[in-house]
Parts: structure tokens; sequence; C-alpha cells
């Protein structure tokens, strides 16, 4: 598998007259993982997906993946999911090949509905916001779970604190699992949002934890309509990011009962939807 970092010579430049200085700085990677898909059996299985991301927890990327975009519903329906060698040379394993189980139908590789993904985007190639508003088999709605407005305001210092290939970088953008008391259960880092997201929902599908009841999501970026609908799918009631949502996060947000928050923070915060669930306190 590729490495997270790696080294470059860059050339740093001071404007305020200290001059140029020649040194080793620490890149986050950034390399295509082909996902795919299909049925047991001698013929190979067919690719479904080709995502730009930071190698590391690939194989929860692609669980997470399957799981978000329906193809999968729990861990039951994976046979084996493995890291491939690829045509690459050297071999980065840049291939995770995914067996699915005998009773889940295979997907569609329909040309319309390209899955191709930039580290920066999780559904460009998607035809249409019909086609990428997937439902969630779990009731979002009807989780009872609150936090304290205090406990939020904590996460993105907890996060931060726990972003180790950040640290090094500063590149790599973090999705973080919660308990309402401000635990944090796991977390995952990737170039792309949604990457690190579907790390996390890959993680728990393999621990068999779905649906993740009682949790909140915090992401490092905005809370985007595809991370919003990556939430629904995985059954979490809070979703929270450091920056701004877009409007159709916000909907898709409503339409499942979420909470959503955004600009969080310091010691303030935006709660767009679900209020019941944020105790402001004193």
């Amino acid at each position: 598998m590729g490495r997270a970092t790696d080294r470059r010579t860059v050339l740093t430049i001071d404007t305020s007259g200290r001059g140029t200085v020649e040194r080793r700085d620490t890149l986050a990677a950034e390399e295509p993982l082909e996902i795919r898909v299909g049925p047991a059996g001698p013929a190979p299985r067919r690719p479904l997906a080709v995502t730009m991301r930071t190698p590391g927890d690939d194989l929860d990327l692609a669980i997470g993946f399957l799981l978000t975009e329906g193809v999968i519903r729990q861990a039951d329906d994976v046979v084996t999911a493995q890291l491939c060698a690829g045509t690459d040379t050297p071999n980065t394993y840049n291939v995770v090949d995914v067996v699915l189980a005998g009773h889940v139908p295979p997907p569609e590789t329909d040309p319309a509905r390209n899955f191709y993904t930039t580290s920066s985007c999780g559904v460009c190639g998607k035809a249409s916001i019909d086609a990428i508003r997937t439902r969630s088999q779990f009731d979002v709605a009807g989780d009872p779970v609150g936090v304290d407005a205090q406990v939020l305001a904590a996460l993105p210092g907890r996060l931060r604190a726990a972003q180790r290939v950040f640290e090094r970088t500063g590149g790599l953008h973090a999705a973080g699992l919660f308990t309402p008391s401000g635990e944090l259960v796991v977390l995952r880092e990737d170039v792309g949002r949604h990457n690190a997201v579907d790390k996390v929902v890959g993680w728990a599908v393999r621990e068999q934890r779905l649906p993740l009841r009682g949790h909140v999501l915090l992401v490092s970026g905005r809370a985007s309509f595809e991370l919003t609908q990556k939430a629904w799918m995985a059954g979490l009631p809070v979703l929270a990011a450091v920056s701004a949502p877009s409007t159709l996060a916000g909907d898709l947000a409503a339409e499942a009962g979420m909470t959503l928050v955004g600009f969080l923070r310091g010691e303030t915060m935006n709660v767009y939807t679900g209020h019941h669930r944020v105790r402001p306190g004193a």
C-alpha cells in the first residue's frame, strides 16, 4: 500500500526580507483507489469506482463507500474485501476487490452514473440529484440522543489533536465519530472529505456497529449534501462541521430528521436542523 505522506524539496520564500531557504517538506499523499465489486466465482469483479484518496484504511473506505451508495446494507453483504496489487509498477495496492454475498445484487455500472470522483467531490459523476438521493434504512428522526452545546464546542479541538498526519502535512481532512459525552470513538483522515467519512462508516460496518445511533459525526470542513447523505445512510443523528453547510445539506438533514450543526468554532455554533437535540446550557 502507498504511503500516507511523502517528503519533497521545496523553496520557502519569506517576503519580509529574510530571503529564501531550501528545505524538505512533508506532503499528504494522493493516489487513485479502484473499487471492484461482484459475486464470488472465477469471473473477475468489475470496476465500480475510482476515487482519489490518501492511502490507509482502504478496506474501510471501500466498504463505507458501498454502504453509503446503497450497494450493501450490512457487514454480512460482503464475503471478502481485499487489497490487490493492480497493474502499477511498483505495486502500490491501489485496488480493492470486494466479493458480494449471493443475496446481494451486483450494482449496475451505468455510464450515466459514473462513479469516478476526485478527492474534493463525492458525487461529481452522478447524473442528477435524484440519482444520488439514496434512502437510508435507518430511522434517524426517532433517535432521542441529546448533546450539550459545551460538549460540541470541545469536539473540534479533540479532533484536531488526534489528526496525526495533518500535524505533519496540514493537508488532510478528518472525520471523527464521538459519543454524546465527547469521547472520540474513531477518527479517519484523507485528502477527500467524503473519503474520510466513508472510512469512518466502513469501520462501523466492519465492526457491526450500524446503525450509529446516539453518536455525533464531526467533519473538519463544510457540511455538503453528500456528507449529510452518508451520515444518514449510517444512521447518524447528529452531523457537525467546523465550516458552513449547503442548502441541500440543510434540506436533506431536515428530511431525515437529523441535527445539522455548522460553524462549530470556538464557543459558538449554528444549529440548522434538529434543534431539540442540542442543549444550550446556561
